[in-house]
């Protein structure tokens, strides 16, 4: 029997549509392919589980629009469901006078998002709350904190599998078909087909839309997060969530410390082009992700525009020393000792052939599709209003 909607992926994107699909359309029959032999494998799974609550984003952006709705209905989902999270608060830190200006501004972007309950902190404050941070004001911003988001994706596909639903793991989509107004997808473990294709293939959305007939207008390329993790002796340098003032030239937000759910304190990330879009670790390549990022003027342009990131980022990479280095900026009592490697994440990041990365969600909706083309964070935090969203806009012209 056909699905009315057909839903490729099963990251905590992939998944929340499905299950707003049903609960906003009851009775509805929704089939969710997933290509790995669980759900959330990919960024769902290698993310520091940081709930973000829309501080960051342009005001009147859908980034964040969504990342404030979301932030509150992900809180109230884990009370429900009982999974481990903690709304903690973070610190965003100045270190100089030039960061206190944008701190300001930041602060400002905050109120204008609808954000409450946020405070400017002078040294002597901040040090109440971080007492080894750096710095000289901060903002303390209360909505912010930690979750398992792993434990989330398993409670959505429960309740997607508890009203109807179908996951099929281990089904790799190879190709799509429109045959006589249904879609037809033709993966690893057989063919499935569905009357409204959604496509939140993550890492991948770029291919399985130019399998549906999209035109590649972006490319996904895949920046690998590496993280070092603070040595057990030396977690008590950072009580919390720290986090840099962003630098408006440039791309990416810069290292910092999180504080994760079940124990332990990560910090990182650096921004490194991965040589293969799973490319977890340095020696991961697969050679038809790394042609379809190398041919790609975009991100050529990309490295021309910022050279200097890019090589510092590099380097950081391969040198625990700079890493630890940029780390002290916002702790200066840490060092090389401290710090021993941890885990990786891979970004799912949308780059246009200008070489801007695209900083907002992309929504793509076509007569009998629609396409998650851009969902970098804090589409995690984010993923229960996305999927509201996307139902909405399915809605809108039926």
């Amino acid at each position: 029997m056909s699905a009315d909607y057909l839903v490729i992926g099963g990251g905590i994107v992939g998944l929340a549509t499905a299950w707003r699909l049903q609960t906003m359309q009851p009775g509805r029959r929704v089939l969710l392919l997933e290509k790995e032999s669980e759900v959330g494998r990919h960024q769902s799974g290698h993310n520091s589980g940081v709930l973000h609550c829309g501080l960051y984003y342009k005001p009147g952006s859908i980034k964040a629009m969504l990342a404030v709705r979301g932030i509150q209905q992900m809180v109230e989902f884990c009370q429900e469901a009982n999974i481990a999270h903690e709304v903690c608060g973070k610190l965003v830190v100045a270190c100089d006078d030039e960061e206190l200006d944008r701190l300001r501004k930041l602060e400002e972007r905050g109120c204008q998002n609808g954000l409450e309950g946020i405070e400017f902190l002078g040294r002597e404050a901040m040090l109440e709350h971080e007492p080894r941070v750096g710095g000289i004001a901060a903002l303390r911003v209360p909505q912010e904190g930690i979750v398992d988001y792993p434990a989330v994706c398993i409670e959505l596909r429960r309740r997607v599998e508890a009203n109807g639903g179908e996951v099929q793991t281990g089904a790799y989509v190879t190709r799509l078909e429109k045959r006589g107004g249904e879609w037809v997808a033709k993966t690893t473990k057989g063919d499935f087909t569905g009357r409204f294709l959604v496509n939140c293939a993550g890492l991948y959305s770029d291919r399985v839309a130019g399998l549906a007939g999209e035109k590649r207008e972006t490319i996904i390329i895949p920046f690998r997060g590496e993280y070092y993790k603070l040595t057990e002796s030396s977690e008590g340098l950072v009580r919390h969530l720290i986090y840099p003032v962003p630098d408006p030239q440039f791309p990416f937000l810069g290292v910092h410390f999180t504080r994760l759910i079940h124990g332990g304190i990560e910090a990182g990330p650096n921004a490194v082009l991965a040589f293969a879009r799973e490319g977890y670790r340095k020696t991961q390549v697969n050679l038809r992700d790394l042609f379809d990022a190398v041919t790609y003027a975009g991100l050529w342009r990309f490295i021309a525009k910022y050279p200097r990131m890019t090589a510092l980022e590099l380097w950081q990479s391969f040198s625990k020393r700079r890493f630890c280095k940029a780390l002290q900026k916002l702790v200066p009592d840490i060092g090389v000792n401290d710090i021993e490697p941890g885990g990786a994440g891979v970004r799912a990041q949308a780059m246009a052939r200008e070489g801007e990365l695209i900083q907002d969600f992309c929504l793509i909706k076509r007569p009998a599709a629609l396409h998650v083309l851009n969902a970098p964070s804090p589409a995690a935090t984010a993923s229960l209003a996305i999927g509201e969203e996307i139902v909405l806009k399915i809605l809108a012209d039926k």
